[in-house]
């Protein structure tokens, strides 16, 4: 909640910046503010994970995707991220957030995002994500068909890298139509 001015703001800029394909990287410039850093005056670890979904608003509305999906009343979750620190990004500090689709598979979409300082990545981060309508998680093919529609269609060949197909799989949970007892033995 605590993003949520930021949000409002990125949504703005984003419907006055140039149109943008959904399958090509995307970037903002943002600062660390108070609202981000941690006690040693860099950004919290948690908190990239917020950072990053101002990447993904900025570029759904840009591609016109964020307008079609909420027609049909769907919505992007995310079922898996990961992230890898590299350098610290400290208080007041400038830094682009650069982000891309970088595939698919029969479930989710994969995104990329790269912390950027000074030319150089400080983090970088893999999320896998799905839309939910009304009736449930919406499959890839409508996803597809709807991106196509808006005269956007995904690249050839848009799969995802083995490893990271691998790395959604093997650390997912069951599905949530199945118990998963918390115990530690």
């Amino acid at each position: 909640m605590h993003l949520i001015l930021r949000t409002l703001l990125i949504l703005i800029k984003a419907r006055r910046r140039p149109p943008a394909s959904l399958w090509e990287p995307t970037e903002i410039t943002l600062r660390a503010m108070l609202t981000d850093v941690d006690l040693l005056r860099h950004i919290n670890n948690g908190q990239y994970f917020s950072l990053f979904d101002l990447g993904r608003y900025d570029l759904m509305v840009r591609s016109g995707f964020w307008d079609a999906c909420r027609r049909r009343g769907w919505y992007a979750v995310v079922q898996a991220e990961q992230v890898t620190f590299r350098r610290s990004v400290n208080l007041w500090q400038r830094f682009r957030l650069a982000t891309r689709i970088i595939g698919v598979d029969d479930r989710c979409f994969y995104i990329e995002h790269r912390v950027v300082v000074g030319g150089e990545i400080a983090v970088r981060a893999y999320v896998a994500g799905r839309l939910i309508g009304p009736q449930g998680p919406v499959p890839m093919e409508e996803i597809l068909n709807l991106a196509a529609e808006i005269g956007d269609p995904a690249p050839e060949n848009f799969e995802v890298p083995e490893k990271l197909r691998r790395w959604r799989e093997d650390f997912a949970l069951p599905s949530s139509r199945r118990a998963v007892p918390h115990d530690w033995d």
